[in-house]
């Protein structure tokens, strides 16, 4: 029989000391790797067997462990919880059964890190969504870890989905990161990048002075910089080098054939009127668009499809 904690009611319960979890040198290879920015290293002495059951996804152990007494929001040393174990590994079963037992949905490990930024680093579309239906709160708190950031970088386009209907910010800035739209634009997730600009997200604002454009132009992506400039990209805009997204292209590639062929020939009427119809709706109504009383062609029109 494993030892079980006192029975108490924080959310700042410490795991056991007494007994550390043998952990198999192929798994803990595996989950450091992983690990990343999650968590400091030096929790691994330290885990729980409730936190080794939510990260492996067994279940029926999860259950039995909470039903002799270990509290679901029992920490290691970097406050790292068993709901964070669950969500960075995908159990969407531990995930909801550690929620039911109480677990803090928004518990933050020392370096600010939430079960959601894991879902959402993990990819795990199904996390995300329960943590969301459970209160999870869909913006960080100013300076630390962004899920909408995490979920825009890696591409995980259904997590940012997610992340959109339940209102986060899509303008969300944070000052050494930008904006998500900055960070898919610099990691080329046309996906994400496309969801960002339905959901109304400001096409201008990057990071610092560079703009969304710079990057698609720096990274010479024809397809990014012709979707940007879709919807409304400045490309007289000059960043912290004073210089425009044109200047900034590779010479002779992609991106800097698409500037140019804009400035031989600047927007249509129908594409201004269309981006002037979004901007009087506003972002916030912006979802509101299949609502409207208008034929369907004229609604996929000002939603750019």
């Amino acid at each position: 029989m494993p030892e079980v904690p006192a029975a108490e009611t924080g959310p700042s319960v410490k795991a056991p000391r007494k007994r550390p979890l043998q952990i198999g040198e192929d798994f803990t290879v595996k989950k450091k790797s992983r690990w990343g920015i999650l968590t400091s290293q030096g929790s691994w002495a330290d885990r729980s067997p409730l936190h080794e059951a939510a990260c492996q996804g067994r279940l029926l152990a999860l259950r039995t462990l909470l039903s002799q007494g270990y509290h679901a929001n029992i920490i290691t040393i970097d406050h790292v919880t068993p709901l964070h174990e669950a969500c960075l590994s995908d159990r969407v079963a531990c995930t909801r059964a550690l929620l039911q037992a109480g677990a803090n949905v928004n518990a933050t490990t020392i370096d600010g890190v939430t079960p959601l930024f894991n879902a959402c680093s993990a990819g795990s579309a199904s996390c995300t969504q329960v943590l969301l239906e459970h209160g999870a709160q869909a913006q960080a708190s100013p300076c630390q870890p962004s899920p909408i950031h995490e979920a825009s970088s890696r591409g995980r386009s259904a997590c940012l989905e997610a992340l959109v209907r339940w209102e986060a910010d899509v303008d969300y800035v944070i000052p050494h990161l930008g904006t998500a739209l900055y960070q898919a634009s610099l990691s080329k997730h046309l996906v994400c990048i496309k969801l960002l600009l339905d959901a109304g997200a400001d096409v201008q604002r990057g990071r610092y002075e560079d703009t969304p454009l710079h990057v698609a132009a720096q990274g010479d992506s024809e397809e990014l910089v012709s979707l940007l400039l879709e919807f409304g990209a400045n490309a007289n805009a000059r960043n912290t080098e004073q210089k425009r997204p044109l200047e900034t292209a590779p010479p002779s590639g992609l991106a800097e054939a698409a500037l140019l062929q804009f400035e031989a020939a600047p927007r249509s009427l129908r594409q201004l009127c269309r981006l002037s119809i979004r901007e009087q709706l506003g972002r916030r109504r912006l979802n509101l668009i299949p609502q409207l009383p208008l034929p369907s062609l004229l609604q996929r029109y000002l939603q750019h499809r």
